[in-house]
């Protein structure tokens, strides 16, 4: 399905041959990604346990997000809020309002499953972007603090600044 399109970006649902796409194009960003994950994420849209969103700048994929219709985890868990996952718009489609165009269609399906949407943004700088974007979208602060490895940490706790740890933020949908 397409869910947007016009002379430059398409928004669709993906395809089976977009892990690879996906993953080859991550491996040249000094990431560190799995290609089961991308594979996995396609299994999960057709099961519908998870929408994916791919992004194509001039006919190449560009980025992608998946939202999660009711997470199990965090503070949001079991609540029927849906939650962005993995934002992702690939370095060199950067700063072409990709990732704000993925987010637009991304909360306009969410907002026919509840008026909330939560995400989980990772606390280091590689994050940056992130963090910068969805403040802008006027997400908030769920004030539930630090979580590592989904658990939410007590104060003063030790941990480790890497991908697993994270602060959680929701945004009020259809007004």
């Amino acid at each position: 399905m397409i869910y947007y399109k016009d002379e430059k970006i398409i928004i669709r649902d993906m395809k089976e041959e977009d892990a690879g796409s996906i993953y080859e194009e991550l491996t040249t960003q000094d990431c560190h990604p799995d290609l089961k994950t991308y594979q996995n994420y396609y299994i999960e849209q057709e099961k519908r346990e998870k929408y994916v969103f791919i992004a194509e700048y001039e006919g190449n994929i560009a980025g992608y997000v998946t939202l999660i219709p009711n997470v199990l985890t965090g503070p949001f868990a079991n609540q029927n809020i849906p939650e962005v996952n993995n934002l992702g718009v690939f370095i060199k489609y950067q700063k072409k309002g990709i990732g704000n165009k993925l987010l637009d269609v991304l909360e306009e399906v969410a907002a026919n499953i509840s008026d909330e949407i939560s995400l989980a943004v990772g606390v280091h700088s590689g994050y940056g972007q992130a963090q910068r974007i969805y403040i802008k979208r006027g997400y908030l602060f769920d004030g539930s603090g630090v979580w590592y490895q989904g658990k939410q940490l007590e104060q003063y706790a030790d941990c480790c600044n890497d991908d697993d740890l994270i602060l959680y933020l929701s945004k009020k949908l259809n007004g």
